[in-house]
């Protein structure tokens, strides 16, 4: 049998933690079931990470990059409209495929605002970076279009709360949303985007 590098126990404790969170979040979440699932004594674990709030920021940098590199990996080479949907159709196709990664985004935005409210700023700060990395790579590849950015974050969020309270495929709250997004006339000639 191999043994596995402090990194690469690092990964798999990254990996574990994710599955754990998402689904108990950080407060419901207890080292122990962390340690258990990578196969390590709590002991290692904290050798590795030095506090569970640790962990938690590493899993939730972790998940922030992921998208951050799906949104880059989507609009490579593209530009505008074509950036748009074909970042919208990887961000629809990750939550569909990896439910996990939607319920620990979740999680994250819970625990930051429970942290923000008990005046533990730490959470936050780094949660606010790496969102706003992911801001940039969305913004850059709409060519810097302040407003088509905030509509395709802000349509990711309605998205992310509706998958999250459980809507099936099938309800009609989905009636308007389209596999592709689109442009539709708004007031005043300007286009505003749909999916």
């Amino acid at each position: 049998m191999v043994r596995m590098s402090a990194e690469e126990r690092r990964e798999s404790v990254i990996r574990a933690a994710m599955s754990e969170f998402a689904r108990g979040g950080y407060y419901g979440t207890s080292t122990e079931a962390i340690a258990k699932r990578v196969g390590v004594s709590q002991p290692y674990l904290f050798r590795l990470f030095p506090s569970k709030k640790a962990i938690f920021l590493a899993v939730a940098e972790r998940c922030l990059q992921d998208m951050r590199r799906v949104f880059e990996s989507a609009s490579e080479g593209l530009h505008g409209e074509e950036a748009l949907a074909s970042m919208a159709e990887a961000y629809t196709r990750l939550i569909s495929e990896q439910p996990e990664r939607l319920q620990m985004q979740l999680q994250v935005y819970v625990t930051v605002a429970a942290a923000e409210a008990e005046g533990d700023h730490e959470f936050g700060e780094m949660v606010r970076n790496g969102w706003m990395e992911l801001w940039d790579a969305v913004h850059l590849p709409l060519g810097g279009d302040i407003e088509e950015t905030a509509n395709f974050m802000a349509y990711g969020m309605l998205i992310n709360t509706l998958a999250g309270m459980g809507f099936p495929p099938e309800h009609r709250v989905w009636g308007g949303f389209h596999t592709k997004p689109h442009r539709t006339s708004a007031q005043g000639g300007q286009a505003q985007e749909t999916v």
